[in-house]
């Protein structure tokens, strides 16, 4: 597609296919910035690359912000969790606002992010840091005695959770004091929380001049297995609230520009609880399901609003109406081997021959016996679906984890 030299010029973090797709049809120049070994992929495709090793952190850091601001690129995108606070050093120097950089850590850094929110007057959990196992059983001890948990009470759980990995990575649930003992000492320092009971979802917003351009809620089936886009009219029904709690998100972290992803719990009484913000697309091709859903890209989107040279009326033209511009409702499910040892994929008929079935990316096992899951796992691929009823999809993916995809 012709690109536009009067609109900003996109530098992309990490590697994204879909990221590439979208730019290679958008009307904005582009760089990928990716690790080495994409650089024999982007010749091959002729695609614009810049090789950087996002794991190193020296005195050349630096580098690549001067190298990107001598391009004459306006502003870096970040593709993956690992890139944020990379996008925000960078931003602060090709937009010459610091402040940039000192807010991509709070996005990189749980507990910080966690105190951030706080201070800004919205609700989250008990949380505290922990360097070794005696403050896991420290914490765990004071969260029960402060619920007045009596002698023969269960206990209630307690969340782990690494500082700066993405989604469920270094997830785990601690139900009694003996889990604690499972903990790697590499695994320190952690995040301890408390936990929340309630309907856990997630958030993708696209903030342009400090206000929300559009607000998508995707609806967790079962956390870590299943996704759909737009959410059911049951949990739908509290966006006016939620977009309340997204403004004070905004303000509390003075976000002016990009795509954020938060993740929140509404309890019974309609109460919201911060969980924590992403400021990169989400997992679980999250983007994928809501152009599937809503048909616009979501890649483009944030390189829209990422970018200094967009207008007012470039932005509003490019988003649907949330909820009724959607086609129809987009889901996924991330299939995992229910059994210790596998031979070959086979998806079920009854997936397969579902109306709502869409496609799916699960390939053949490279092996024969299945890793133990450690804290939430990881999927070994997904299965998507696509039909008009939120509730008939919203049962469908959770009847999925009752069938083998791996036999």
């Amino acid at each position: 597609m012709n690109k536009n030299p009067d609109k900003g010029y996109i530098a992309l973090l990490g590697w994204s296919l879909g990221a590439v797709e979208a730019a290679e049809t958008f009307d904005r120049r582009y760089v990928v910035v990716a690790p080495p070994w994409a650089e024999d992929y982007c010749k091959e495709h002729s695609i614009p690359y810049l090789s950087w090793d996002f794991e190193r952190l020296n005195d050349r850091s630096m580098e690549i912000a001067e190298t990107l601001r001598d391009m004459g690129v306006d502003a870096a995108v970040p593709l993956y969790e690992e890139t944020v606070e990379w996008a925000g050093a960078i931003n602060s120097v090709l937009m010459q606002n610091p402040r940039l950089h000192g807010q991509a850590v709070l996005f990189r850094d749980k507990a910080l992010m966690k105190r951030r929110a706080q201070l800004g007057g919205i609700r989250v959990g008990i949380f505290e840091e922990a360097h070794e196992k005696s403050d896991v059983v420290r914490f765990f001890k004071r969260v029960n005695q402060t619920l007045l948990k009596l002698d023969g009470d269960p206990d209630d759980p307690i969340h782990l959770k690494a500082f700066d990995k993405a989604g469920c990575l270094g997830h785990r649930m601690i139900r009694s004091p003996d889990e604690i003992e499972y903990i790697s000492d590499s695994e320190y320092p952690l995040l301890m929380e408390s936990h929340l009971d309630g309907w856990e979802f997630a958030v993708e917003a696209w903030v342009w001049d400090g206000k929300i351009q559009f607000l998508n809620i995707s609806e967790y089936v079962t956390l870590g297995y299943s996704v759909f886009v737009p959410a059911t009219p049951e949990l739908e029904r509290y966006r006016e609230q939620i977009t309340r709690q997204i403004e004070l998100l905004i303000h509390a972290f003075d976000i002016r520009f990009g795509q954020i992803h938060p993740e929140y719990f509404v309890t019974s009484d309609g109460t919201m609880y911060f969980g924590e913000v992403a400021y990169r697309p989400p997992g679980f091709k999250a983007f994928e399901l809501i152009e599937r859903a809503y048909g616009f890209n979501a890649y483009q989107a944030s390189m829209l609003v990422f970018d200094p040279k967009a207008t007012a009326e470039e932005v509003a033209a490019f988003f649907p109406e949330p909820v009724t511009g959607a086609k129809g409702h987009a889901g996924c499910f991330g299939a995992y081997p229910r059994k210790r040892v596998v031979s070959r994929l086979e998806i079920p008929e009854e997936t397969e021959q579902h109306p709502y079935f869409d496609f799916h990316e699960l390939t053949q096992p490279l092996e024969a016996t299945v890793t133990k899951r450690t804290a939430f796992g990881t999927h070994w691929g997904l299965v998507f679906f696509f039909g008009d009823d939120p509730h008939q999809l919203r049962d469908l993916l959770k009847h999925q984890e009752s069938l083998d995809f791996y036999v």
